[in-house]
């Protein structure tokens, strides 16, 4: 029995409901029976015991931390101070090395949180006690005049009360201390300052410094710095106890990470800690703002579908701030475990409701849905002949179907206008269609027919089919390249190749598309008026080119434009003068040296040029065809007895050329040259460049 087509679609259309109503009988089903009571019990239990027990672990730590902080930044306060008073006072000189190294490990030693006490001297050289953990200390000195570029570095390691010297060695260095901030204000300073410092000259060391200049009878002796190292904060942090799975972070005002828990850090261990939450502490201090700087703040904060007890507390030390990050979850699991036997009744019917809804949202909504956005794919993806129409009982789904159907065909009617690799590559790359372009080298292609311009005066309109055919076969071996056609002019074909997919041998695919382009037409027999077979000329170039959207903000074309385009056009008429096919600047034969046979022809100056550059004949790649005959050496050797004014020498190995290959128009070329220069020796400004007239 046959169906009316037009009868069955009005059938359906009359089916078709509203996407919005059959959304809201599928959500509110599941949706109303879970959430209502659900939510409200939830929110009013869990926020009040999460923020209360929260609360109080956080005020706990902050106490410890600002403690620890205080004590932290007194103690290198006061370290500097004693040091310092000992200068003044001239109870220490600062060149007195023995006393300087007790001073400095006595400090270190009696203060557990100090990493370094260091010194430098207004010539740049540089003295400094360093803590290696618990049980070693190291000095080390780097002078201007004993052992220059080398660091000196005494180890002692540290015993009940005392210490004892372990070894001495001499290492490469290239920390120079007048590079450092905290040295270069200090010695311009009057008072100590605190400054953020990580170049140490072990390495890199994220570290604070309290330093200030060291003056005795009015003389600036140096700059002292006494140096904390943030893994001592670290090692800190990782006693207290956050909740079971919490943790706090000392971070600055930006954001940055001044210290995460971890027991081990120390001088000798970098800082390892768990940085999982560290992200919520950075958002918690963008939501805060300037005020999270001043003052205690608190917020709720979710990630990951979990919630979190997030606070920020200013800390003694300039700009830096405790954040505690404590799950929600630690709190709340009585809560849960009373709310779950409240809502297990509403669950079994909110499961039963969500299966139903679920069957239903997925043959009605789901699946069409996920055809119609597999058709938006090939939409994306220009691949237009691949979408179809899906009709659904939805007036929405059915409706967006169409569109998308009728939106590619209309897209398909322009297809052959552009070509649409290029238009996938720029979608995969995410270019936008607006002006714009980089420098990039490329190589560039112009394909011309030889007479063309009188061919088409005799045939006319007859010079179309003859024309597709040219174009189908040039276009198929630029494509078969990875090459880009950029447009048709007329006759000519004009390709690049590099972009917009970068390619490393873009002037070897170049040169393989040329010559198949040129066995292609030589094999399709493609003839002209007067049954001659069709000739063609392609002119090749590699160079720095602007590649990009180029045109108007109505109106765009993705083409190379520059000079060493304007120079493979050029080449491209360079053919005619010298009855080649195939000539190649000088940076595509380099490029591509050693995969193509070339001839190298001339040196030419282009029209518009005066400099002027050596232009290759591109005769096959390497391996195939010509690769193995003897007459290129010759000519080339003509050619540089030519160029060095030995005209009857190139004279010879011009002939002989053409005694080899009967015809050869290069090589008659230059022969008629060399006879001419033979007979009249040109002038002392002469050079071997031959200047082209015409584009």
């Amino acid at each position: 029995m046959n169906v009316d087509p037009g009868r069955q679609f009005h059938a359906i259309a009359r089916l078709t409901i509203s996407i919005r109503l059959a959304v809201s009988a599928l959500v509110l089903t599941a949706i109303l029976l879970t959430a209502a009571l659900s939510s409200l019990l939830w929110w009013r239990t869990a926020e009040a015991t999460s923020r209360q027990l929260a609360s109080t672990i956080n005020e706990q730590i902050v106490a410890a931390v600002r403690k620890e902080v205080s004590a932290i930044v007194d103690e290198a306060r006061a370290a500097h101070t004693a040091i310092r008073t000992l200068f003044l006072q001239n109870v220490l000189d600062t060149r007195e090395a023995d006393k300087r190294e007790f001073v400095f490990l006595s400090q270190l030693q009696s203060q557990a949180t100090i990493s370094w006490v260091a010194f430098g001297w207004p010539d740049g050289s540089f003295f400094a006690a360093h803590k290696l953990g618990d049980r070693r200390l190291e000095m080390t000195e780097i002078s201007l005049t004993d052992h220059p570029g080398q660091r000196r570095v005494d180890e002692y390691d540290v015993v009940p009360g005392d210490i004892e010297f372990a070894n001495r060695r001499f290492e490469p260095t290239d920390f120079h201390v007048a590079d450092r901030s905290w040295f270069k204000t200090g010695l311009t300073a009057d008072e100590p300052q605190w400054f953020r410092e990580s170049d140490h000259p072990i390495g890199e060391r994220p570290s604070i410094a309290f330093a200030g200049p060291i003056d005795v009878y009015q003389e600036r002796q140096g700059v002292l710095a006494v140096v904390i190292e943030y893994t001592r904060l670290a090692r800190f942090l990782s006693q207290l106890e956050v909740g079971r799975t919490g943790t706090a972070f000392i971070i600055d005002g930006s954001g940055e990470l001044i210290a995460a828990p971890d027991k081990d850090a120390d001088e000798l261990h970098v800082a390892k800690g768990d940085t999982t939450l560290l992200p919520l502490a950075r958002m918690a201090l963008v939501k805060a703002g300037e005020d999270g700087r001043k003052e205690a703040w608190r917020s709720r904060l979710t990630s990951g579908g979990a919630a979190y007890e997030v606070a920020l507390t200013p800390l003694p030390f300039p700009g830096w701030s405790l954040a505690t990050v404590i799950p929600e979850a630690e709190f709340l699991g009585p809560v849960e475990t009373t709310l779950r036997r409240l809502i297990v009744g509403l669950a079994v019917g909110a499961v039963l409701a969500a299966l139903a809804s679920a069957a239903l949202a997925r043959s009605a909504i789901a699946a069409p849905l996920s055809r119609v956005v597999g058709e938006l794919r090939h939409v994306e993806a220009f691949a237009l002949e691949q979408v179809r129409r899906h009709p659904s009982r939805l007036k929405e789904i059915a409706s967006l179907s169409g569109a998308i159907a009728e939106m590619a065909a209309g897209l398909s009617a322009f297809r052959k206008f552009i070509p649409a690799d290029l238009v996938r590559s720029l979608l995969r790359q995410g270019v936008e269609a607006r002006p714009g372009g980089s420098i990039q080298e490329l190589s560039v292609m112009f394909v011309d027919i030889a007479g063309f311009t009188g061919l088409s005066e005799r045939l006319g309109d007859q010079v179309v089919p003859l024309l597709s055919r040219y174009l189908d076969l040039s276009s198929e071996a630029v494509v078969a390249n990875g090459g880009t056609i950029d447009k048709f002019i007329g006759d000519a074909v004009m390709a690049f190749w590099g972009a917009p997919q970068p390619q490393a041998d873009h002037a070897l695919r170049c040169c393989r598309a040329a010559l198949g382009c040129r066995r292609a037409i030589e094999q399709s027999g493609l003839a002209d008026d007067l049954g001659q077979p069709l000739q063609i000329r392609i002119g090749i170039n590699s160079g720095r080119m602007l590649v990009g959207n180029i045109g108007s903000e109505l109106r765009l074309n993705y083409t190379v434009i520059g000079d060493a385009v304007n120079v493979a056009s050029r080449l491209e008429g360079a053919n005619k003068s010298y009855g080649t096919q195939i000539l190649i600047g000088e940076a595509t034969e380099r490029l591509a040296r050693g995969a193509i046979v070339t001839r190298e022809i001339d040196s030419i100056a282009v029209y518009g040029r005066e400099e002027g550059f050596s232009v290759y004949e591109l005769i096959a790649l390497a391996g195939e065809g010509e690769a193995d005959v003897g007459w290129i050496g010759r000519y080339e050797q003509g050619l540089a007895n030519y160029r060095a004014r030995r005209f009857a020498t190139a004279l010879a190995d011009f002939e002989a050329v053409l005694n080899e290959r009967g015809h050869d128009r290069p090589a008659e070329l230059m022969r008629d040259r060399c006879r001419q220069f033979a007979a009249a020796a040109p002038d002392n400004s002469w050079r071997p460049i031959a200047a082209l007239t015409t584009k």
